[in-house]
């Protein structure tokens, strides 16, 4: 790592590079979540490339990677499996006038890993994805409302559900209006809702597991309220889909939904999502009915062949070489190894892993117990410092064990100085700029 005396990263190209994507790219990057304010001062490192579970920036500095791709490449970079798939149909042409045979290949390999699915149409992005669903629920039942787990923090850069957060500038004050919350494992509160806005809510649309494990009936619970009030319950599998099991959450769980969206893991970084659910729903987005049609999916380049190629060798190589299972493993590994750390230095109620073994995250607390974007910048400055890129701790099933070991070990040394941090009761000494900030927030 390119350090000067203090122990401090230096990335003089990565600043230079941070520089030029501001100036053309409006806030740096394509996702906000990649945004360099999501990381502490001149410390944003800029990408050469990437294999397996490790990372180069532009002035060659190597990383072990986490939260790959915000969560898309499980697999880790340039999987061979994925790579030569893709290669294979480069050369047979990408995109044409009519569907590929590929499209049903893809199509075919989908419904066996997700057999709870009964017809499927792929897209490029999840919003695409989870748009399209609450399109088709407010076709099918005729109902205006869309209910939202308010409790997750993701569904789609779409009006309907941007128009919620603070970041609702430029969206009209209607269209918000028509979205409503409900809290996750909360079956009371939700049937309230569908009770104050009898017969207008279209779908119930939330992630069925994200840090904690639904309660015991819960998402059954839903089903049954979804059932008995009309509406259609939706799952967004974007992470637990194939991190929680191939046929995502509800193939572990054992609760069907009406619709549900994937993405992310489905493509290991190829542009790939889906929506699946119900042959009598998703027919409605189709030819073979009597009704009005409704314009469900459609997408110039939805069904290019490279990417559900990806997406079939990601399928079979997740069944094949039980990658769910390896990534349970590596986390429950990593977890273990972290907590020691933090406990060993005196901040295991400061540093909190949680989440899914496949799915890990981390909270940074102060002194008072509360989340702190400040101690979170300290802490990411010393993990760069030793050579982990960490946003979570989400772990691909690149990794091995010598990975997790030194994550362990730059951990716990970060872990030292968060300590220094907290009996100063002022971290500020340790941040070297302006602290690292939350994606949704009003202003810049």
């Amino acid at each position: 790592m390119d350090t000067e005396d203090t122990g401090e990263l230096v990335l003089h190209r990565s600043r230079q590079a941070n520089e030029r994507l501001h100036a053309l790219i409006p806030g740096g990057a394509h996702t906000y979540a990649k945004g360099d304010d999501q990381y502490p001062e001149n410390l944003a490192p800029v990408i050469s490339h990437g294999r397996g579970a490790h990372v180069w920036d532009v002035d060659g500095n190597r990383y072990i990677e986490y939260g790959s791709g915000l969560r898309s490449v499980s697999l880790g970079h340039a999987h061979p499996r994925v790579v030569e798939a893709v290669r294979r149909e480069l050369d047979r042409g990408s995109n044409f006038v009519r569907p590929s045979v590929v499209e049903v290949e893809a199509a075919e390999r989908f419904l066996a890993t997700v057999p709870t699915a009964e017809m499927v149409k792929f897209a490029k992005n999840g919003s695409d994805a989870t748009t399209a669903a609450v399109r088709l629920a407010r076709a099918v039942t005729g109902r205006p409302r869309v209910a939202l787990c308010g409790d997750h923090p993701f569904f789609s850069t779409d009006d309907w559900f941007i128009g919620t957060t603070p970041m609702s500038a430029g969206i009209p004050a209607g269209t918000g209006e028509l979205t409503v919350a409900f809290p996750y494992g909360d079956l009371a509160a939700t049937e309230e809702l569908l009770g104050r806005y009898e017969n207008e809510v279209a779908c119930l649309i939330l992630e069925p597991a994200t840090h904690t494990e639904p309660p015991p009936g819960y998402l059954a619970g839903l089903r049954e309220l979804a059932d008995r009030h009309g509406c259609v319950l939706v799952f967004d599998e974007m992470i637990t889909g194939f991190r929680w099991s191939e046929a995502g959450a509800q193939g572990l769980y054992g609760v069907v939904p009406d619709l549900s969206t994937f993405g992310k893991a489905l493509g290991n970084g190829f542009a790939v999502s889906a929506l699946a659910g119900r042959r009598e729903l998703m027919e409605w987005g189709g030819l073979r009915h009597s009704g009005d049609r409704v314009f469900l999916l459609s997408t110039t380049h939805g069904a290019e062949t490279h990417s559900l190629a990806a997406a079939m060798a990601v399928q079979t190589t997740y069944t094949e070489e039980d990658i769910t299972g390896r990534l349970h493993t590596l986390g429950e590994r990593l977890a273990a190894g972290v907590r020691e750390a933090a406990a060993s230095m005196g901040v295991g109620d400061h540093l909190v892993v949680r989440g899914r073994a496949s799915n890990l995250v981390f909270a940074t607390l102060d002194e008072h117990g509360r989340p702190s974007q400040e101690y979170r910048t300290l802490f990411l400055r010393r993990l760069l410092a030793g050579g982990v890129l960490a946003p979570s701790f989400v772990v691909s099933s690149a990794l091995d064990d010598a990975d997790i070991d030194h994550t362990v070990d730059v951990v716990a040394q970060a872990c030292a100085v968060y300590r220094k941090a907290l009996d100063a009761a002022d971290p500020t000494p340790w941040m070297a700029g302006r602290p690292v900030k939350p994606v949704f927030r009003r202003s810049v």
